[in-house]
């Protein structure tokens, strides 16, 4: 598969059908060239290396440039081909990643080379270069993953392990393909040619030879380039958990702010608004953006005020001393923070049916994203939810699948979904809208065949034929690691403010001479934002809202706090009312 077109001379340039290769203007070059040097090529120059880190931002002023996928392997093929007034890379430039493809010189000509670091500043204080670079950049990152280029997973699909590398890569967006141990003959040669036991399965294969035996997703993280270091042990002044809307605000708001901010999510970027194909209500998009778009315009923004991303790194506890709190990891490391903001959102929840274990992540999903959209085109699929995110996954698929028919348990499409979505799922011509109607069984050998539903006012079983079932029944909280720690509502969301109020040890409040504010927990300093809060709004602004306000009132805490100055005393140390404030 290839996107370049081929004539008597070699291959030509690729239209850009996509919106993803535009062209620099005369001014954009210009100021381009300020920042860096202009460079001669010569013909089969590679200027970067799939798998090998991005050094430089390259505009070609002369000559074309081909970008290929395996180079010199089995599967090399056409990504696309450059020529003047083109840029090369793609979103790995700007997140820190390996790159995923290779790009030769072909006609020799003449390149403008920009630090990496440098072009990273640009795009954050060019608002028009930098959403011009963005755009391109995400629109390639989709056409790597449509292309399936990448690393591959070598894994059975009965394997929780595999499941587990997919998710992982599926939601940090990395190009990938799965190849299934158990139906793929090429994979089977594969495991055979790089001497790999069943029993070592899954295993990750990276630029071609490397083998990867069943990583975790912390070392899959390193080997692609993910930034995922481990915590320093120091302090900081605000620790994030949760890298969805709400997190990656409170990142943004308090890295701009001055604070040392990190923030740590266990398996990526973005939470339930990053699988997201389309969010049309958040203000400032009145076309829509997709959650990956949204996320990673949030991700960069959050570096641009060096806030310290840690992706995966899984927060395993939380404890008071001395008026800060110590974060574990579980990796064993430990940090230290004067405040924390908890943004970890929640699950999906899964669908309880017979016969459907064993098909989750082969033809049953939680999330509708490009990777799930690709494994379907041409087929019929089912959705089940009646919220908004079943809405607009049942409105991205019917983009790829032959039809798509959204099961509703309740009788009424407005009860939980937005009225657009409602207008527009009832409109579209592919969508059927089933309300009443539960799943009570899944069939199929390999693969998702046929759905037994239930019309559960009359009773009346059918079978529906699907290739494929996307599951948005409700979620749960990530807060099980909380239990002991704070406050919880019945259902395991945090409880914060005036419902914390009546739940929080007077002994450790006293001191402060105040309860918990509006968006704080059960314990001083630490605040829950987005959808993990109790009583929250389960939407992408509002979770955005609350990140925004988490960090003013970590400032007020602050405040608060550095009006209490330290004694020591027979019984340790304890805190004394100052009447004159201490020195951030």
């Amino acid at each position: 598969m290839s996107s370049a077109e081929y004539g008597h001379d070699g291959p030509r340039e690729t239209p850009d059908q996509y919106g993803a290769f535009p062209r620099l203007s005369p001014e954009q070059l210009r100021t381009l060239a300020a920042h860096g040097e202009r460079r001669r090529t010569t013909a089969n120059e590679v200027l970067y290396r799939e798998g090998e880190p991005f050094r430089e931002f390259l505009a070609i002023l002369g000559g074309t440039v081909e970008i290929l996928h395996d180079l010199g392997g089995p599967e090399e093929r056409t990504v696309a081909v450059h020529g003047p007034g083109r840029f090369l890379g793609e979103l790995g430039l700007l997140e820190g990643q390996a790159a995923f493809d290779t790009a030769v010189v072909r006609e020799p000509g003449e390149i403008l080379a920009v630090p990496v670091d440098q072009q990273r500043d640009l795009v954050s204080r060019d608002p028009v270069l930098g959403d011009l670079i963005l755009r391109a950049y995400l629109n390639r990152r989709y056409l790597l993953i449509g292309l399936g280029a990448g690393f591959r997973i070598l894994g059975s699909c009965y394997s929780p392990d595999t499941l587990r590398l997919r998710e992982f890569a599926a939601r940090n967006r990395l190009p990938h393909r799965w190849m299934d141990l158990e139906k793929d003959k090429e994979a089977e040669a594969l495991l055979r040619r790089f001497g790999v036991r069943p029993e070592e399965t899954p295993v990750v294969l990276w630029k071609g030879d490397h083998v990867l035996r069943n990583p975790s997703n912390a070392e899959l993280a390193r080997i692609i380039g993910l930034p995922a270091p481990s915590p320093e042990a120091g302090r900081y002044d605000v620790m994030v958990v949760g890298a969805g809307p709400a997190g990656l605000a409170a990142a943004v708001y308090g890295a701009s702010d001055g604070l040392t901010t990190a923030v740590i999510d266990a398996v990526a970027t973005g939470g339930q608004a990053g699988t997201s194909s389309r969010i049309e209500n958040y203000l400032g998009f009145p076309s829509g953006v997709s959650g990956g778009e949204l996320i990673e315009r949030a991700v960069l923004q959050a570096r641009k005020f060096d806030a310290r991303l840690m992706v995966p790194a899984k927060v395993t506890g939380l404890t008071p001393q001395d008026d800060e709190y110590v974060v574990s990891f579980a990796d064993g490391s430990r940090a230290r923070t004067g405040a924390v903001v908890l943004a970890s959102g929640v699950r999906y929840r899964r669908l309880e049916v017979p016969g459907i274990d064993r098909l989750e992540g082969i033809s049953v999903y939680y999330a509708a994203t490009v990777h799930e959209a690709s494994l379907c085109q041409a087929d019929p699929v089912a959705v089940v939810g009646g919220g908004n995110s079943a809405g607009q996954a049942a409105l991205f698929l019917a983009n790829h699948a032959s039809t798509v028919q959204l099961l509703v348990r309740g009788g009424d499409l407005n009860a939980d979904m937005s009225r657009y979505l409602v207008d527009q799922v009832e409109r579209h011509p592919k969508i059927e809208v089933l309300l009443h109607t539960e799943v009570r069984r899944v069939f199929g050998a390999e693969k998702l065949e046929v759905l037994l539903v239930e019309d559960n006012t009359s009773g009346r079983r059918s079978e529906l034929r699907a290739a494929a079932l996307f599951v948005f029944i409700g979620a749960r909280p990530h807060t099980e690691w909380l239990r002991d720690v704070l406050a919880l509502d019945e259902k395991g969301f945090v409880l914060t403010g005036a419902e914390a109020q009546p739940l929080a040890d007077p002994a450790r409040w006293a001191p402060l001479g105040r309860g918990p504010l509006l968006l704080e927990t059960t314990l001083p300093g630490v605040f829950a934002a987005g959808d993990v809060r109790s009583g929250s709004v389960k939407r992408v602004a509002a979770a955005t809202g609350e990140g925004a306000m988490a960090i003013h009132l970590v400032h007020e805490h602050r405040e608060q706090a550095g009006n209490l100055v330290r004694a020591a005393g027979p019984e340790g140390h304890r805190p004394v009312r100052s009447s004159v404030p201490a020195a951030d």
